[in-house]
């Protein structure tokens, strides 16, 4: 049995008054607020048969949370700099932001190695995956993609028309691409590939993906995420922009919100072909959402590369801790090459949600494959210290 609760409803029911942040990254999925969320008679979200999530106990009164955890979202920033030039150019937030959004689109043109012609902005990483959805299934057809996988664009296109081709991953989590190739038909729009993936963390061989999207991009188009690229220290080296220039039919997504920390401020874009492009923006203005304040904190954060190194730094010294506690505990872990960290648990996942936000700590939990999982985001290494306490005291 499945129940449909609108966003707006479940509001006035009190899961984010009720349990604060805890419950707000589940509802980010789609691509309007009166699109409803479609959850099972226990309340948790069946994305497919072989992936769940579980949605935080709702208690009565509000949780403050002493690691907010759940979200991956970037503990130390924006940076200094970005928030300097947000505080210098926000009197002028009454001005539309057209001129300077150029300049920003010079900027990561030329640190991507493309032309302006390849780049389209967009409040956010996630609100281009689902405008590309709604555009490129507006008539129907299939995407491929992995499963588990990062839900929004796949959630839109469905929503959209689509028919979902889900392949598992491997048993090393890396992308299946000889099942995802052996998938297109000549009903597939897209295939969407999330590297490194979320909710698992993991990398697919960047030699295997440049071959398998110079190939199949010849007969649909691919979707590269690289939201978490950044974390890798050679993150730029294992990027799919290279293809651009080759004239390969390929769109990668990237975002402001990971490691330069800004969330909050909106900031994204895809990297494509003009005529690619252009079929979007015949129906959507990407770049609208933006406003001036965060395009000129995007420039700035750019340019503080040590903000940057210091982000990535802070990130792999709290998954480094993160690994010895899990493995001091007997605890298996998804090797993480982005800001959070996937692992099995011997609990149902809304009764460990229960228990976690009772220790003031937010995280998130799976089904997968039939196991529980928690997926925790790397924060401050005081908010990994109250995190692993509290996992001592609900697990072991």
């Amino acid at each position: 049995m499945k129940t449909t609760v609108n966003r707006r409803d479940w509001l006035k029911r009190g899961v984010l008054t009720a349990a604060g942040v805890m419950a707000a990254p589940y509802l980010t999925y789609g691509a309007f607020p009166s699109q409803p969320i479609k959850v099972d008679a226990q309340g948790n979200i069946p994305y497919t048969p072989f992936f769940k999530e579980y949605l935080p106990y709702a208690p009565t009164q509000p949780i403050e949370l002493a690691a907010k955890i759940n979200a991956n979202e970037n503990p130390y920033g924006p940076s200094p700099m970005a928030v300097d030039a947000m505080q210098k150019y926000a009197p002028k937030g009454n001005r539309y932001a057209w001129k300077e959004l150029y300049e920003l689109m010079d900027k990561i043109a030329l640190e991507e190695g493309v032309k302006q012609e390849n780049i389209m902005m967009g409040p956010g990483s996630s609100d281009l995956l689902e405008k590309t959805a709604m555009v490129f299934f507006k008539e129907g057809g299939n995407i491929v993609s992995a499963d588990p996988a990062y839900m929004s664009l796949i959630k839109v296109a469905e929503a959209t028309g689509a028919t979902w081709k889900p392949i598992p991953l491997k048993k090393d989590w890396s992308h299946d691409l000889a099942a995802m190739e052996a998938a297109v038909d000549a009903d597939t729009k897209l295939v969407y590939i999330c590297n490194p993936n979320n909710p698992t963390g993991s990398m697919t061989d960047h030699d295997e993906l440049i071959d398998f999207c110079s190939r199949v991009s010849e007969k649909t188009p691919i979707f590269v995420d690289e939201a978490y690229l950044g974390f890798l220290e050679d993150g730029a080296k294992k990027s799919m922009v290279s293809l651009i220039n080759k004239g390969k039919n390929v769109i990668i997504a990237r975002t402001f919100s990971k490691i330069q920390g800004m969330a909050g401020l909106r900031v994204g874009y895809i990297v494509a072909q003009p005529d690619t492009l252009e079929v979007i923006q015949k129906v959507t203005r990407g770049g609208m959402g933006i406003t001036l304040p965060s395009v000129y904190a995007a420039m700035a954060s750019m340019d503080d590369v040590a903000f940057k190194n210091k982000s990535r730094t802070l990130n792999k010294e709290c998954r480094e801790y993160v690994y010895e506690n899990l493995e001091r505990m007997g605890f298996d872990y998804v090797p993480s090459s982005t800001s959070f960290i996937l692992f099995p648990i011997e609990m149902e996942g809304k009764s460990f949600l229960e228990k976690m936000t009772a220790e003031g700590v937010g995280v998130r939990a799976f089904d997968i494959y039939g196991r529980n999982w928690c997926r925790v985001s790397m924060g401050t290494m005081d908010e990994m210290k109250i995190f692993t306490s509290a996992l001592q005291k609900v697990l072991v």
